[in-house]
């Protein structure tokens, strides 16, 4: 089946969704310990959050890049993305979705959430012809995905490095089996149109826990 040109796709289940973030040890380590993000952690900063595990080893270099070196799984409630989503504002001026660029600007300013559609990439970390979400939280969005919507966190690092290893000796097979298992997300009619996604329809698959 041929892919939109825009979906989310994830890890989750019924109640939650998976996302990812990556940080040096500084940060990483005290929200694996406590299973919270911990003081030092900004909220009063803009924070993207990935549901594409590639898309994280694209930005973070496989968790090597400087202050990125712990890749982080965050379980959040499905309530709480969906709400960032039905709270966003898309981070770039797209004609046809608002009525003038300063109705946007407008928007954008007030909106506690924002949204990017970039490229999903492959096991080489190259773009892919469809994109993935990102998405990025301000002001009450911030404070609720670290107070109230974080369900667990864990490791990913120990994965990231495996995983590229395997990349690096050419074993496309076995690197791909141990990706996540991330699958359409089943948002309900209405929830991205106003992020510039028509309806689509979601194989039985996307409806599974």
């Amino acid at each position: 089946m041929e892919e939109p040109q825009h979906r989310i796709r994830a890890l989750h289940t019924a109640t939650t969704v998976t996302v990812y973030q990556a940080y040096s040890a500084v940060i990483g380590r005290p929200a694996l310990r406590e299973g919270r993000f911990p003081a030092a952690w900004k909220r009063d900063r803009m924070t993207w959050i990935k549901p594409s595990f590639l898309w994280m080893m694209y930005r973070s270099g496989w968790g090597t890049k400087p202050d990125q070196e712990t890749v982080l799984a965050v379980e959040i409630s499905r309530s709480g993305f969906e709400w960032a989503l039905r709270n966003a504002c898309l981070s770039s001026y797209q004609p046809g979705l608002y009525p003038d660029h300063s109705t946007w600007r407008r928007q954008l300013k007030r909106s506690p959430a924002r949204v990017q559609w970039d490229p999903e990439r492959d096991l080489s970390l190259r773009p892919l012809p469809y994109r993935s979400l990102q998405l990025g939280l301000s002001g009450e969005a911030v404070r609720h995905y670290a107070d109230e919507w974080t369900v667990a966190i864990s490791d990913m690092t120990p994965l990231a490095r495996e995983i590229h290893a395997l990349v690096d000796e050419g074993d496309f097979d076995s690197a791909a089996r141990l990706l996540p298992q991330e699958r359409p997300y089943p948002a309900a009619d209405g929830l991205l149109e106003h992020l510039g996604v028509s309806a689509f329809p979601a194989s039985r698959r996307a409806f599974r826990s």
